[in-house]
């Protein structure tokens, strides 16, 4: 396990009711993809891989498909197995899968590979779970980050807050460019054949304060700033926070948050 992956442990224990009430359905927007990038239908074997609170698994469920799901980290996997009650979820971390070589027909993975410390052996790894000629579907977030992803670090910004020094960064052998090159270049150097890219946008909705509960509850990267911080700092954070709202307020006064996320697709 590198130092990035024992942080992301830390960061994401216990916090599966958090991210449900947050950034979860901001997350699901690109899930009929991944599935269709995937040829995930009725009787397929597929694995979902940082299943989270099960929204992937669900979907590839109504499907038809045989779904196991699995996450690193147990509050998620606690919340997922009762929310789909119909695939087989367990604890389970990358890169190091409980299957044998060849046992899905597809691999999908929403939002995790920005999750792990050795992105290139989680690949090997989902490479090595499906079967020859079977389809892996993954999304990340694209770099630089859209307006509305961009919201929270920019209040960060504003109130004068720099990076801990507690949040390990990716070691720089393991990072990669996250853009449609980058991560079609990775696929390719963990041995995936006919990799693809494109990018997904989509405007997310959200009051102001489910888009704040997320960081407020320490949910993520940006949440372990936030609550790294003396509440003087805290409440600076979020006052520029809410300045920053007005940008995104919408007719009906949720905001309109714009996004963009990568999309890829390989084979085995």
């Amino acid at each position: 396990m590198t130092i990035f992956d024992a942080y992301e442990r830390r960061t994401w224990a216990g916090r599966a009711a958090a991210f449900a009430g947050s950034f979860a359905g901001l997350c699901a927007y690109p899930v009929p993809q991944l599935l269709d990038a995937a040829e995930v239908r009725e009787g397929v074997g597929v694995l979902d891989v940082g299943t989270g609170t099960g929204t992937v698994a669900a979907a590839a469920c109504e499907r038809g498909a045989k779904v196991t799901a699995v996450d690193a980290e147990p509050s998620m996997v606690e919340l997922a197995a009762r929310a789909v009650p119909s695939a087989e979820v367990q604890l389970a971390v990358l890169p190091e899968l409980p299957f044998g070589d060849g046992t899905f027909d597809a691999v999908v993975g929403n939002f995790v590979l920005n999750h792990v410390g050795s992105p290139r052996d989680a690949l090997a790894e989902l490479r090595r779970v499906v079967r020859p000629g079977g389809r892996i579907a993954l999304t990340i977030w694209a770099v630089p980050a859209a307006s509305g992803q961009a919201l929270l670090g920019r209040a960060v910004e504003a109130a004068g807050v720099v990076r801990p020094p507690h949040l390990p960064p990716l070691a720089p052998e393991d990072d990669f460019p996250r853009d449609p090159e980058g991560l079609t270049g990775l696929m390719a150097s963990a041995g995936l054949r006919e990799a693809a890219c494109e990018t997904i946008r989509w405007d997310h909705r959200a009051t102001a304060e489910e888009w704040w509960s997320g960081p407020a509850a320490s949910v993520g990267f940006i949440g372990q700033i936030v609550v790294s911080r003396p509440s003087e700092t805290r409440a600076e954070i979020k006052r520029h926070f809410e300045l920053l709202c007005r940008e995104f307020a919408g007719a009906d006064g949720r905001l309109v948050l714009p996004h963009a996320a990568l999309l890829a697709r390989a084979c085995r």
